[in-house]
C-alpha cells in the first residue's frame, strides 16, 4: 500500500492544520509514494521502538509524540534524536506522527480516555477559533444544485453534527463579456443579466484549495466570482479536552481507585478532596494544566490529566479536584486509535501494537 492512503485515513480524522504552532506532526522520514508492507503503532517512535519494526519487518512506524521536534542541523548519533533518525533512514523505514492534531478532535485522545473511565456524553472542553473560512459565489440558478454538491463532497457545509449546510438567496448578476471571452450566457460587447443564486457556504481554512478547485470544475462560468471571509467562529468538534459526566456520580476516593486502575497509573497526584460527589469530568490527554480554568468555568469536578506542576496545584482553590495521572499513562490507549482507525479502512493491512513501554519516568 502506498504511504500516503495510509497518511491521509489518519489525517481525514486529524488533518495537520488542527495542530498547534510548536508540533510536528506529520511525516517525519521516508515519502509519500513509498510502498508499506506493515506498521508498528506506539506512543514514541525511539531507538529500541526502530528495532523492533525491523525485526517485525515492519517499514513504517505510526507514533503519537514526534521524534523530532525542532531542525536537526547534523546527523551525527549524539543523541537519541538522530540515532532514531538515522537508523530509520538506514533501514529504509519511514516515521509518521500524529500528536496535537490528534488531540484537538473530539473523537481524539481525550475521547479514548473518556470511553475508558466511562465517561459519557463528551463535547470538547476548549473549542478552537479561527479554523473557518465562508465561500461566496455566483451561478445560474439552473446551475445551483450542481455548485453546492461539488462544493460539499470537496468538504464544505459541515456545521458540528449537520453537513450540506448552505445559504442561498436569488437575485440578478450583471456583466458584459469583453473581446476575446467565451461567455457561457450573453454576447461578447453586450451588457447581460441573468438569473442567479448567491451561494454561502462554510468550509474548514485548510480545505481552501481543494474547494476552490471544485468550485473552478463544477462552475459553468468563464471566470468566477467568489468571496472567501475568514471566521472567529468556535468548532465544537475541534479543540482541546473533553467534558462529559459519569452515568452515575461517585465517590471521590471511589472515582480515583477506579482512574487509577483503569488508566494502568503508578500513582496519582490529586490536590485536596472537596467531599462531593464526581458527576462532570474534564479530561486532557497529556500536558492539561492550561485547561484548568476551563475545567473549572464549566463546573467541573475533576480535571485528569498530566504533567501538573507543583504550583499549579494551588490553582486548584477547592474549586475542582485535579488528578495527575502522568502524561504516558494519559496517552496509552492512543495506539487503540490508530489501530481502530486503520483496521476499519484497511481490514486486511498488517498493523502491530508496539510491546515497548517508552515511559521514560519510572517509580518506586
Amino acid at each position: 500500500m502506498k504511504l500516503h492512503k495510509i497518511t491521509d485515513c489518519i489525517e481525514s480524522v486529524a488533518p495537520l492544520a488542527y495542530q498547534e504552532s510548536y508540533d510536528n506532526a506529520g511525516l517525519i522520514t521516508g515519502h509519500r509514494d513509498m510502498n508499506i508492507t506493515s506498521a508498528l503503532l506506539c506512543i514514541d517512535s525511539t531507538e529500541e521502538v526502530i528495532d523492533e519494526a525491523i525485526a517485525l519487518g515492519c517499514n513504517l512506524v505510526i507514533a503519537h509524540h514526534p521524534i523530532v521536534f525542532s531542525g536537526l542541523k547534523k546527523f551525527t548519533g549524539k543523541n537519541y534524536v538522530e540515532r532514531v533518525i538515522i537508523k530509520a533512514i538506514q533501514n529504509n523505514i519511514a516515521i509518521y506522527a500524529a500528536h496535537t492534531n490528534l488531540d484537538n478532535v473530539s473523537n481524539g485522545v481525550s475521547a479514548k480516555i473518556a470511553e475508558k473511565l466511562g465517561v459519557l456524553n463528551g463535547k470538547v472542553l476548549l473549542p478552537q477559533a479561527d479554523i473557518f473560512k465562508k465561500l461566496i459565489t455566483f451561478c445560474p440558478e439552473a446551475n445551483a444544485s450542481e455548485v453546492r454538491k461539488a462544493l460539499f463532497t470537496a468538504g464544505a457545509g459541515n456545521i458540528g453534527k449537520y453537513d450540506e449546510c448552505s445559504f442561498n438567496t436569488p437575485g440578478v448578476g450583471t456583466f458584459k463579456a469583453g473581446e476575446g471571452a467565451v461567455p457561457y450566457v450573453g454576447e461578447v460587447g453586450k451588457h447581460h443579466n441573468e438569473k442567479e443564486i448567491r451561494i454561502e457556504t462554510i468550509f474548514p481554512a485548510h480545505l481552501e484549495s481543494k474547494l476552490l478547485k471544485a468550485l473552478f470544475a463544477a462552475h459553468p462560468y468563464e471566470e468566477v466570482a467568489y468571496d472567501l471571509i475568514p471566521l472567529s467562529n468556535t468548532s465544537p468538534l475541534i479543540g482541546a479536552g473533553i467534558l462529559g459526566e459519569l452515568k452515575e456520580e461517585m465517590d471521590e476516593m471511589e472515582f480515583l481507585q477506579m482512574v487509577k486502575q483503569t488508566m494502568q497509573a503508578y500513582g496519582i497526584r490529586y490536590t485536596a478532596l472537596r467531599n462531593k460527589k464526581i458527576k462532570r469530568v474534564a479530561i486532557c490527554g497529556g500536558s492539561g494544566s492550561f485547561l484548568l480554568p476551563h475545567a473549572i468555568r464549566n463546573n467541573a469536578d475533576i480535571f485528569i490529566t498530566g504533567d501538573f506542576k507543583y504550583h499549579q496545584f494551588f490553582d486548584a482553590e477547592n474549586r475542582i479536584v485535579i488528578a495527575d495521572i502522568g502524561h504516558y499513562e494519559s496517552e496509552q490507549f492512543t495506539v487503540q486509535l490508530f489501530y481502530d482507525l486503520l483496521k476499519e479502512n484497511f481490514n486486511t493491512f498488517a498493523l502491530h501494537l508496539s510491546k515497548i513501554n517508552t515511559n521514560p519516568i519510572n517509580y518506586l
